[in-house]
């Protein structure tokens, strides 16, 4: 399966992005049927990328933990302000190092977080964006904690 919302060429090396996020969405909400429990969906890079997309697909999610997601991805910020998001919550996070890379296509990440952020939060969708110290690969497991956290913590 792909996290990918649409095909996109390669950023990194020779592989492109397949754009099979549909397919694995749709693997994934029979497992969130149950109405008496509440899901939240999240992931850190490519995956908070995909668990932002999939609150533009579903109602299903109740928040959204996007961690370094890759908000850079080709005409996602444009998708992000033509579609309306279905959760009541998102937490977003970014390492205060990632934008400054040498790729020119992930230099746009800060850019468009910030963008997206604004966005949200105008479309009074209650949001968090927490910038953090390092690059995109500095305490990963911390920082998705952290947004789960708060997150519940909100509910």
């Amino acid at each position: 399966m792909d996290l990918s919302p649409w095909q996109a060429p390669a950023v990194f090396g020779k592989d492109a992005f397949g754009g099979g996020a549909s397919d694995t969405l749709s693997a994934m909400l029979p497992l969130c049927e149950d109405k008496a429990k509440t899901y939240y969906i999240g992931g850190y890079s490519l995956a908070g990328l995909f668990a932002l997309w999939a609150a533009y697909q579903t109602d299903t999610f109740k928040g959204v933990a996007a961690v370094s997601p890759s908000v850079w991805f080709p005409d996602f910020e444009n998708y992000v302000f033509q579609n309306r998001i279905q959760t009541e919550a998102v937490y977003l996070s970014l390492g205060g190092k990632e934008e400054k890379t040498r790729n020119p296509v992930m230099t746009q990440v800060g850019n468009a977080i910030r963008s997206i952020h604004r966005h949200l939060d105008d479309s009074h969708i209650y949001c968090a964006l927490e910038w953090n110290q390092g690059n995109h690969f500095k305490d990963a497991d911390i920082r998705t904690a952290k947004a789960f956290a708060w997150l519940l913590n909100r509910s």
